[in-house]
């Protein structure tokens, strides 16, 4: 056996034996004290030396004893030894290491200095000589180690421990011998006179002659358990404290608090929480059996073979089980296998009983969740690796950092459960689908986001007069219920005011005045401070007849344009205020848009998602839109993938696709009024002949009386010049009568005997529904029927 270090191997006699007793090392000290060289002894069974008897090695750990010995010579030799079992590792098998000191190992008055060293300390020593073998040990010594001076004097380190810390204390006492300076080993280990692992201060200093030549090495040994213990259970709970609730999801923060415990205070953590009642609250009063669902667990040993329940799984825990012994009790309870404490409870489940006894489990301790006075659910701690059971210090601990876990747990399940209310909120007040119009073909998508609360952003697609329709998107300031609630109300004015045809920056003004007065409430009604409520706002109405569409905004980003053929590029917006500042103006802008034209309006959440800044996710929006295909749908998908990380949109996002169509010529016909009522009749003849060319004969009749009531209403009411104006697609007819008044009609009741005030009643009655709108000069009533009714 090669020594690893440059130590004196005949002073010791050292052989290996495998776990076949077969003898696989003989050193020279063996040799000395037997009398048979190596090639004699290695590879035969150790059992031929033994001149009386088997040898009672014990399967683990540690043994001494004196045995009677073959000489090569023939006569029986009575040897103390000491054996140490060696576990595998990696791919070395497992061995015993035995060893016995040679009769001319160093006595006490060999070394005068021994004496000295000895008479100056009060704690556990030991002094070794300039090769590490040891002269002296006091009593203090003797029994941290278990074994009397006589019997391991002349022993190294290494030989007496027979544990990888003795190997590195054996470095450590070298450096000593080589520099002569005094060093500190701190180890937390199990020594041979010890039941349980203990803290070590070994204190390591030189032993000097008279000429302060380096002579040996003195080791002083100081228990310090206590400190360790409670310097660890610190380091823990500060542990917890920052690994626990770094999100605000309930699974993670107990798969967290199942990691934290495993396997600093047990080897395998299971965390169960109550299933919630009506309402989402866990029950306040529960009784035996107790409906727990796994959340997390966390085991010390790959793949986590002890989980008989999987996460997600709920189970019921009858009374005496630790889950509902725990929960009923409100404290702390510490099981043992060993006293039959769960013996009721793995008696009724036999596959947990059967696991139970195969991986070992010996002690378990279940630990109720509590928070805010409310019972969440319990952690239950088991122990099956570690020997040792739970003490009070480990329950403590263990309440300390459970404790902790409840409250970020508690923390996670308010959010979830405010979240998910103010999502159900929000997508109820969003459009659950989009309207078909003529105007355009449109897609959108909406991401909540997955850390913060839910927010404000908003989109709708809104029918108009005129073939015509709006697109608004929007994001009100904050997050939850409340903005959730604020933009439900701004949605609403949005569509009350599209409904009266105001020019979008006309409406973007009667929504900040709305805004202003949303902040004076949210102030308390006492004209609090502007921006206590706020939002950005886009919008844009666009016609399909003359193809181009008008737009404002209120401090939102501007819209992406891909005209076909193009490439995309940002729309020019003149700049406007946030709404809710009051006061300021908006300004709008038009553009002419090809058929074909794709407008992507979205909040300010899909560019800002990550460090990469609003400038990246821009170009790469453009670069989504550039490989535009076809499909509205497929483009919405690419750019979110190509913007957003997975599952982690850290602001809601709401995004809107528009594809522009446009209505051809030849499904618009206009007509000039004269002022004459007696030329309505020659009108009414036009508008049934270019019916019969759109071949829509079947509409006649009913068109026919809507325009003569329209048209002489204009010429009794209007201001010239009068125009007619009808427009359809497939599903629809709209008649249109525009003149320069900016009076606007209202339907009323006539009397009995009045002979007139019927005409816009009849037209109510007539069709779908109709309506007014101002014009830059003028207004414009319009009538819309349904085609598909005439059929």
């Amino acid at each position: 056996m090669t020594p690893e270090y440059p130590f004196d191997e005949a002073a010791t006699a050292r052989v290996v034996v495998d776990d076949t007793g077969t003898l696989v090392d003989w050193n020279e000290g063996a040799h000395t004290l037997l009398g048979w060289s190596p090639a004699e002894v290695v590879g035969r069974p150790a059992g031929e030396l033994l001149a009386d008897g088997p040898l009672p090695v014990p399967v683990m750990g540690r043994w001494d004893g004196t045995v009677t010995l073959r000489h090569r010579d023939g006569r029986a030799v009575p040897v103390w030894l000491l054996a140490h079992r060696r576990p595998p590792h990696d791919d070395t098998p497992g061995r015993w290491l035995v060893v016995a000191p040679l009769p001319d190992a160093p006595r006490p008055a060999d070394d005068l200095l021994a004496t000295a060293a000895l008479m100056q300390s009060p704690c556990a020593i030991a002094v070794y000589d300039d090769r590490l073998r040891l002269v002296r040990i006091n009593d203090a010594m003797a029994r941290a180690i278990g074994l009397p001076e006589e019997r391991v004097r002349g022993l190294r380190p290494s030989e007496i421990g027979g544990r990888p810390q003795s190997a590195d204390l054996e470095r450590h006492m070298l450096r000593v011998l080589a520099t002569g300076r005094a060093q500190d080993v701190q180890t937390y280990t199990r020594s041979g006179g010890e039941a349980q692992p203990h803290a070590w201060l070994a204190r390591l200093a030189p032993v000097t002659d008279a000429e302060g030549r380096v002579r040996g090495v003195c080791l002083s040994a100081h228990d310090f358990t206590d400190n360790y213990l409670a310097r660890e259970r610190l380091r823990l709970v500060n542990e917890a404290s920052v690994r626990i609730g770094t999100t605000l999801d309930v699974t993670r923060t107990a798969q967290e608090l199942a990691d934290v415990c495993v396997p600093a205070l047990a080897d395998f953590v299971s965390v169960d929480l109550l299933e919630p009642q009506d309402g989402g609250e866990p029950p306040t009063r529960f009784s035996a059996p107790v409906a727990l669902r796994r959340c997390a667990h966390r085991s010390i040993t790959p793949g986590e073979p002890e989980a008989v329940a999987k996460p997600g799984e709920v189970q019921e825990y009858p009374a005496g089980s630790p889950q509902a012994d725990s929960l009923l009790a409100g404290r702390t309870t510490v099981g043992s296998m060993r006293q039959g404490r769960l013996d009721d409870w793995l008696a009724r489940d036999a596959s947990r009983h059967a696991r139970v006894r195969e991986i070992g489990i010996h002690s378990t301790m279940s630990v109720p969740i509590r928070a805010r006075g409310t019972t969440l659910g319990v952690a239950v701690l088991t122990r099956f690796r570690r020997p040792d059971p739970f003490t009070p210090d480990d329950v403590l601990l263990a309440e300390e950092i459970t404790a902790r876990a409840a409250v970020c747990i508690d923390n996670a399940r308010r959010f979830s459960r405010e979240r998910e209310t103010a999502l159900a909120l929000q997508r109820s007040l969003l459009p659950r689908t989009l309207p078909r119009t003529a105007a355009v073909d449109a897609a959108s998508r909406y991401l909540p986001a997955s850390r913060a609360g839910v927010g404000g952003d908003w989109f709708d697609v809104i029918p108009l007069s005129g073939m015509r329709v709006a697109m608004v998107v929007g994001d009100v300031v904050g997050s939850g219920v409340q903005a959730s609630a604020t933009m439900g109300r701004l949605r609403t004015a949005v569509r009350t005011l599209a409904d009266i045809d105001l020019a979008p920056d006309e409406l973007l003004t009667h929504l900040d005045d709305l805004v202003v007065r949303l902040s004076e409430e949210a102030a308390g009604g006492e004209g609090g401070s502007p921006g206590e409520v706020g939002a950005s706002c886009l919008y844009a109405v666009y016609d399909p007849v003359s193809r181009r569409c008008t737009m404002a905004g209120a401090d939102h980003p501007s819209p992406v344009l891909l005209r076909p053929g193009g490439v995309p590029r940002e729309v020019e917006l003149p700049p406007g205020p946030p709404l809710g500042v009051g006061g300021l103006p908006f300004e709008s802008t038009e553009l002419e848009l090809p058929e074909g034209s794709v407008l992507a309006f979205y909040t300010d959440g899909l560019l800002d998602c990550g460090e990469r800044g609003p400038a990246v996710g821009r170009r790469r929006l453009t670069e989504a839109l550039a490989a535009f295909s076809g499909s509205l749908d497929e483009t919405c998908d690419r750019v979110l993938h190509a913007l957003l990380p997975v599952g982690n949109a850290a602001d809601d996002v709401a995004l809107l696709l528009a594809r522009t169509r446009g209505l051809p010529a030849s499904q618009v016909a206009t007509w000039d009024i004269p002022s004459d009522p007696a030329l309505v009749a020659p009108i009414r003849k036009q508008v049934v002949d270019q019916l019969a060319r759109w071949e829509l004969s079947e509409a006649s009749f009913t068109t026919e009386l809507v325009v003569s009531e329209l048209v002489t209403n204009a010429i009794r009411y209007g201001s010239h010049p009068i125009r007619l104006r009808l427009i359809h697609d497939a599903e629809t007819l709209i008649c249109e009568v525009s003149d320069t008044s900016h009076t606007a009609p209202h339907l009323r009741r006539a009397k009995t005997w009045d002979e007139g005030g019927r005409g816009l009643l009849l037209v109510a009655q007539l069709t779908q529904r109709w309506g007014s709108r101002h014009t830059g000069d003028g207004k414009t009533i319009w009538a819309e029927l349904t085609l598909l009714d005439q059929e």
